[in-house]
């Protein structure tokens, strides 16, 4: 399946019904009156979090979305059926953005999510709501309400607790490979990553959390080198971030320097991600090379106050007790989320004092 995460759509709203010009005719009632109804409100654009989508494919090969009209009134004061609203489904992590303002319409992040963006017209009076005792038989109704619409950009960033942070061929996609069920593509040579891939990773007693394995960041991807700013966004939602360091010479470049041009790009892309707690992570120490130098690594990182782990994704070395870290933190970050967000405790005036 292809990976998109921008699109651009057209929407509109369904048209409101036409109100109905009619008069009552019956044998024997010669002054019947209106009784034209109204017509039927219009369709509305309605969208919807789908948690089984991680991608905008489907939006990419449909432009077009348009709701149902509302059908006209009829006579015998029979109000029109109202017309269909339309429900286009999009990945947990959506931003809605109106393409020609850039304003940000919505932010989709929840299960089952709605938002309604564009309600539909609504459906013109008939004629019987215009009789007054002054205008016994007026022979005019209301036309439909136009619905609104436009031209819409959604631009999908990828929801995940921990987010893998590294040079191409740092040992990400193998990593993700090894603790969870993504099988993204591993080759090597630089870029075999080409879009974000997301895996669940279990630990504990039934517990998990979600990882995306985010494609090779290189000094002056801020600024439109290597694959660019176009995957940066997917780090902006994560909790926690493993950084990969890779010691094994493929880089070609000092691993401690990678590791400050990285975050110097996160930094540049956006300044609150190096807000975000990073974990270091020595790989490949299945490699002589990199065992020989991981000493020396893990004391200098240590020294910059992270905490430092040493793995092999092949040998599967390091890998538990570096997941049970992570499971450790995440609840701690949710348990920390909980208590701001809950409501300040009140005394409440109604108890009794104790002597």
């Amino acid at each position: 399946m292809k990976f998109i995460d921008e699109v651009s759509i057209h929407v509109k709203a369904g048209d409101g019904g036409r109100g109905c010009v009619s008069f009552r005719r019956e044998k024997f009632i010669p002054k019947g009156g209106p009784d034209g109804g109204d017509g039927g409100d219009g369709g509305s654009i309605i969208f919807r979090v789908d948690e089984g989508l991680s991608t905008l494919l489907d939006l990419r090969y449909q432009i077009h979305y348009k709701a149902g009209n509302g059908h006209p009134g009829m006579g015998k004061n029979r109000h029109g059926k109202n017309g269909e609203s339309r429900v286009i489904k999009v990945p947990p992590g959506t931003l809605i953005f109106d393409r020609e303002t850039r304003e940000q319409l919505a932010d989709l992040t929840e299960a089952d999510q709605e938002v309604l963006l564009f309600k539909g017209g609504m459906g013109g009076r008939g004629n019987a709501r215009f009789m007054t005792s002054t205008n016994r038989a007026p022979r005019h109704a209301q036309p439909g309400m136009e619905g609104g619409g436009g031209w819409l950009r959604l631009e999908l960033k990828l929801l995940a607790d921990v987010g893998l942070l590294g040079p191409p061929n740092a040992g990400k996609s193998t990593l993700i490979s090894a603790v969870s069920a993504a099988k993204p593509k591993v080759a090597d040579y630089p870029f075999t990553t080409l879009v974000p891939n997301l895996g669940v990773v279990r630990y504990g007693s039934f517990k998990s959390f979600v990882m995306a394995d985010i494609p090779g960041l290189i000094e002056g991807a801020s600024e439109g080198h290597g694959l660019g700013t176009r995957f940066l966004k997917h780090v902006e939602r994560t909790r926690l971030f493993l950084h990969l360091v890779d010691a094994s010479g493929l880089q070609e470049k000092d691993p401690v320097e990678q590791f400050h041009a990285i975050n110097k790009e996160l930094g540049r892309h956006n300044p609150a991600l190096l807000e975000n707690p990073q974990i270091v992570v020595l790989s490949k120490m299945d490699v002589t090379e990199v065992r020989e130098q991981s000493s020396d690594l893990q004391a200098y990182f240590e020294q910059q106050g992270y905490r430092v782990f040493s793995i092999s994704a092949i040998t599967s070395e390091g890998l538990k007790p570096l997941i049970d870290e992570i499971g450790r933190r995440l609840e701690a970050m949710k348990a920390k989320e909980a208590a701001d967000a809950a409501p300040p405790e009140l005394d409440s005036p109604f108890e009794p004092e104790l002597k």
